[in-house]
């Protein structure tokens, strides 16, 4: 237990301290568009803790299609909203999630990144950050549905940076709409999977 304890320390500095590694990929430097600071948060949610997440289906990057509910009673869900491919903190935060998949497994959790942008826009960028383990989705059309279903839909038709954690009965047990111009904290993420297997 000390040594992943010590792992996912290690994680959290790394990840932390990454600054603008555009997923660490050199192939991301001068293809980054800055949209300089945002508002922090431009939504309003509506679901809460505690509820039965609403179901949804979405393409996926890898391929045919992924749909919420197929996770029920064998996994924990976290939905990572972010709000443009081809930005900064996006192309940092998803990369991060790379290195630590085993702390999801640990969890039986898998990861679900959702962005409003079409699948071909995804697939190329996704495919500058190098392989991640999550599936890609996309929210593309009819634009932003389940980001607005959420909640988290920005008035200027991205979605904000929100973290949305769902149990294996598919209730909602935790949401963070973050600043959009930040990274969610990984350990926060973390430690709230810990707590529903305990």
């Amino acid at each position: 237990m000390k040594i992943y304890r010590l792992f996912l320390l290690l994680s959290i500095v790394v990840l932390s301290g990454a600054g603008d590694a555009y997923g660490l990929s050199q192939a991301f430097k001068g293809n980054i568009y800055e949209p300089g600071k945002l508002k922090p948060t431009d939504s309003v949610v509506r679901v809460t803790v505690g509820e039965i997440a609403p179901d949804f289906t979405l393409p996926a990057v890898s391929g045919g299609e992924v749909t919420l509910s197929q996770y029920r009673g064998e996994r924990h869900v976290v939905l990572s909203f972010i709000p443009a491919a081809w930005t900064p903190v996006c192309s940092d935060q998803w990369p991060g999630y790379a290195i630590v998949r085993d702390l999801f497994d640990r969890n039986a959790a898998v990861l679900l990144g959702i962005s409003v942008d079409n699948v071909p826009t995804l697939f190329a960028w996704t495919n500058q950050m190098g392989k991640l383990w999550f599936p890609i989705l996309s929210d593309f059309w009819p634009h932003g549905k389940v980001a607005d279903t959420f909640g988290v839909l920005r008035s200027d038709g991205m979605a904000e940076r929100a973290i949305i954690i769902i149990d294996k009965a598919g209730v909602i047990r935790y949401i963070d709409v973050h600043d959009i111009n930040r990274r969610p904290f990984l350990e926060s993420i973390i430690g709230e999977l810990e707590k529903l297997n305990r």
